[in-house]
């Protein structure tokens, strides 16, 4: 009897300690960072836990799951939404938002990413019905703005805060895709010709200023150097007549040298005419008076040698 007695009494110490250990696990708690729970006394509402360590009366509070503090991401499925001029788009959406109350979001939603995904939904299509295509394309910043007003109102009775919404993507119909595809390509091809078009004048107007520069300069070189011919001819008959001048010669000299000169003249096949002065005839007459003289003097002289 005294062993079995033992064994019931160690048996009731093992329970009681068994039972101490689950009371002391419910009774102390850990908050992590960035986290908060919400504490129920007797199914009622007693108090919210912030981060840290915490102990609960057993059997009386419960601790409900906690929250997350922290900036959620939540992207929705693609949307379809039909714009002001009847076209069907389908739109995807990013929202961000964050826990500000626990206990509102705990109480006042039953689930609040449920809920803020249906409001966003609402709302876009709202937003965007009112946009024809073109609008709702270029208007992404003005739709943002739009739905993160109507969502962080709405929200805020649920203890939540809607930072930022964006569009991530918006696909209108495919027959539509095709058009605008076109569209782009022609404006391209546009631009594209409009660019050759561009630098083909801006070619031709270098070439022909360069043509412009390159015949002033060529024709500057001619100038130039007509010039300078010209200084080096005339200082030339300018020595020439300075040591004919020096000189002194007579008229029956320069009717010489111009017969002598007279063959290279006529040695051209182009010439056809020859222009004597008047000075050359007197000149050679005084040279024919001159032989015409001499001869004469010497059928005197001849005449005298023979003469008994």
């Amino acid at each position: 009897m005294g062993d079995a007695g033992t064994l019931v009494w160690l048996f009731v110490v093992l329970v009681l300690l068994i039972f101490v250990v689950i009371v002391l696990v419910r009774s102390v708690r850990i908050v992590p960072q960035a986290r908060a729970g919400v504490v129920e006394r007797l199914g009622k509402y007693q108090r919210t836990l912030n981060p840290g360590l915490t102990v609960l009366i057993p059997f009386v509070d419960r601790l409900l799951p906690l929250l997350d503090l922290r900036e959620q991401v939540v992207s929705f499925p693609p949307q379809p939404v039909i714009t002001e001029d009847n076209l069907v788009v389908s739109i995807d959406t990013v929202v961000y938002f964050q826990v500000t109350d626990p206990r509102a979001a705990t109480y006042e939603i039953a689930n609040y990413i449920q809920a803020v995904e249906q409001l966003t939904t609402t709302t876009l299509r709202n937003v965007v019905g009112g946009l024809n295509l073109e609008e709702a394309l270029t208007s992404r910043d003005q739709i943002n703005g739009q739905l993160r007003g109507v969502l962080d109102e709405a929200t805020g009775r649920w203890g939540i805060r809607v930072s930022r919404v964006e569009l991530k993507a918006i696909d209108p119909p495919l027959s539509i895709q095709d058009s605008m595809e076109k569209q782009m390509r022609a404006e391209r091809d546009r631009r594209a010709a409009i660019l050759t078009a561009e630098g083909t004048k801006q070619s031709a107007i270098l070439t022909a200023e360069g043509e412009r520069q390159s015949s002033i300069l060529k024709a500057e070189g001619d100038a130039k150097a007509a010039i300078l011919r010209a200084d080096g001819e005339s200082q030339a008959i300018q020595k020439v007549f300075g040591a004919i001048h020096k000189g002194n010669p007579t008229q029956k000299l320069l009717a010489y040298q111009y017969l002598q000169t007279l063959p290279k003249i006529a040695s051209g096949s182009s010439n056809k005419l020859w222009i004597i002065p008047s000075e050359v005839g007197e000149a050679l007459k005084g040279i024919g008076n001159v032989l015409g003289n001499t001869t004469a003097d010497t059928d005197d002289a001849a005449d005298v040698a023979t003469d008994p």
